[in-house]
């Protein structure tokens, strides 16, 4: 297990059999809500022209910018109208099997903490900001809310199959740092991204990264870093073209990909669509805040 602050073995006192807790939105304090509005206020200053329109609409869908961290009393009403989906609160990360079930269910789980002022432009476990701002928004469409619970339905067979690390990295490159093919270019749709002031512009302006079009097993077999920004992004041609990946039978896939060798992060290979091939300089300078 993590040494985060926020992870758990059990579920904690006052928590449910399914991990879930109350929000208590009366609970949380000006300082803390006021960390939602600067975090909020930053993001949009950059989202424009880079963020996929799905998510923009899904913003304006949900009004996450009433004053303050959204209120789940208020806000569920309005995405269960529009895709069956509800946000519930947990007490930090959660074991796979009970993340899948509320994926499955149509059930986002959210963390309830929201950063502290001094952590804005980098957090190792995720708040209520990156789950609220930068997942829910996405929920909203049909079709990627279709993907969602799919994927929750899939990483309970996976889990049976011992794939899960396959499964893992096909979330990694799309709901969580996945970009999206526009007619304009390219656009940002993963909640690693546009929750992140940095790594919105990262990803889609910095010439390190290779930006290559999504190939589901591809995709599967690509290591990923969980501290620092990607090394690769995979490019997706619609959210609609993604569903129609997840509803594919994951069975034989799973078979072929035993015994093949992970590719690693920084490679492209010859059978790859190339968007950006990087350079790869910001991760050679060691990383995080390089100069």
């Amino acid at each position: 297990m993590s040494d985060f602050e926020h992870v758990f073995e059990s579920p904690p006192e006052g928590a449910a059999a399914d991990w879930t807790i109350p929000q208590d939105w009366a609970a949380y304090s000006a300082v803390e809500h006021g960390t939602w509005d600067t975090l909020y206020g930053r993001q949009m200053k950059i989202l424009p022209g880079r963020a996929c329109d799905v998510f923009l609409q899904g913003l304006k869908a949900l009004d996450l910018n009433t004053g303050g961290i959204p209120d789940f009393a208020v806000m569920n009403p309005k995405l269960q109208a529009l895709t069956g989906w509800t946000v519930v609160c947990v007490p930090g990360l959660v074991p796979d099997e009970v993340f899948f079930d509320h994926l499955a269910n149509r059930r986002f789980p959210s963390g309830q903490f929201i950063r502290k002022p001094d952590q804005l432009d980098y957090l190792q476990e995720p708040d209520i900001f990156h789950d609220v701002f930068g997942h829910v928004p996405m929920l909203t469409d049909p079709d990627f809310a279709a993907y969602m619970e799919a994927y929750g339905k899939g990483g309970q067979r996976a889990a049976s199959l011992g794939t899960l690390q396959n499964l893992a990295r096909l979330y990694w490159y799309t709901v969580e740092f996945g970009l999206m093919e526009d007619a304009d270019g390219l656009r940002i749709y993963g909640a690693g991204i546009v929750s992140s002031a940095t790594e919105s512009v990262f990803s889609l302006e910095d010439p390190s990264p290779n930006r290559l079009g999504f190939e589901l097993e591809r995709v599967m077999r690509t290591l990923y870093r969980i501290d620092d920004f990607q090394q690769v992004y995979f490019v997706i041609e619609s959210i609609e073209a993604l569903k129609a990946e997840t509803l594919k039978d994951f069975g034989p896939i799973y078979q072929r990909l035993i015994g093949e060798d992970a590719i690693p992060i920084e490679a492209v290979l010859p059978g790859d669509r190339i968007f950006t091939r990087g350079t790869q300089a910001y991760a050679a300078r060691g990383g995080r805040f390089a100069a």
